[in-house]
Formats: C-alpha cells, structure tokens, sequence
C-alpha cells in the first residue's frame, strides 16, 4: 500500500489532497493530487465539468494506478479485471480527471498498438499531437515504442495478478 501525504483541500472542508511518497506508479510527473478514497468523498466528488465520476471509471482509475512505471497493459486485461469493456475502459480513461497520478497512458491496445490518448486514437488522428505526447510519457518510463505506434519490447507488457 502506497504511503501517502495529506493536505486539505481548500474549496471543500472535508475534501483533502493525497500524494503517493511510494507506489508502483510513481514517475517524476507525481504531485500534489486529489483523489477521493473514500465511498463518501467519491459521491461529493465532481470533475472540473461539474460529472460526477461513475462507479466503473472509479474501478478503472483505482486499477490504473497499480500499473507499475515502465510497464504498459491493455485495454483488454483493465477491461477483465474490473468489468466492462475495452471501449467503456477507454471512455473511462479519455475523461480521466487525474492524470498523470492515474497513469492512462500506460494502457495500450491488445494489438499493442500505442492506442488512444486524450480522445485522439493513433498517430494519424488529427496532429498526432496527444499520441505523441503519450508516446513521450511512455519513452521518459522506458517503454519502448516501434515507428508505427506498436510497443517494440513485449517485456514490458504488465499482466494483472488475476487474483485483482
């Protein structure tokens, strides 16, 4: 279990801000964070758009968060250890409001293409801008990518403990 540093959360009293000092997924774009963890503090919990944050997006970020740094898994193995599917993964991690503290960019397509990013999917959608930017997280992590988006060392391909 990640230790963690608390802080209070400014606009809302009982909110508070949690920082991991130690997980798996800690890179050098961790900071000061919000992230409810709480069954009461998710339900008070809005996104920046005002949403609420459904009860499978929070299973997808909880899961999320437990992909170690370096390592990358599919939409598929999110999908098979927390319910649903590649796509509603997908839509959960395009809208993630906790990025980089719940790492998206480390889920990749089964295929092992580089997948999506922020809502564009490969380097071909528009500018490319946001798989390149996932692209570069993933580089700094030592995650090794191929010209055409497809992940070039499968050592770095993380299985969840089916155990999850």
């Amino acid at each position: 279990m990640p230790v963690t540093r608390i802080k209070n959360f400014s606009r809302v009293p009982s909110m508070k801000y949690v920082t991991p000092t130690e997980s798996p997924q800690e890179t050098s774009m961790d900071h000061d964070m919000y992230y409810p963890t709480t069954s009461a503090l998710r339900a008070q919990f809005r996104t920046d758009a005002g949403k609420r944050v459904s009860a499978h997006q929070w299973a997808v970020y909880d899961f999320t968060r437990t992909i170690p740094t370096g390592r990358v898994t599919t939409y598929k193995d999110v999908c098979q250890a927390v319910g649903g599917s590649p796509r509603s993964v997908g839509g959960a991690l395009r809208t993630n409001p906790f990025a980089p503290f719940v790492p998206c960019h480390r889920v990749i397509a089964s295929s092992l293409f580089i997948g999506g990013f922020l809502g564009e999917w490969g380097k071909e959608h528009r500018t490319g801008t946001q798989c390149n930017r996932k692209l570069d997280l993933l580089s700094k992590e030592g995650v090794p990518f191929t010209a055409g988006g497809y992940l070039g060392d499968q050592g770095t391909l993380w299985k969840p403990d089916p155990s999850h």
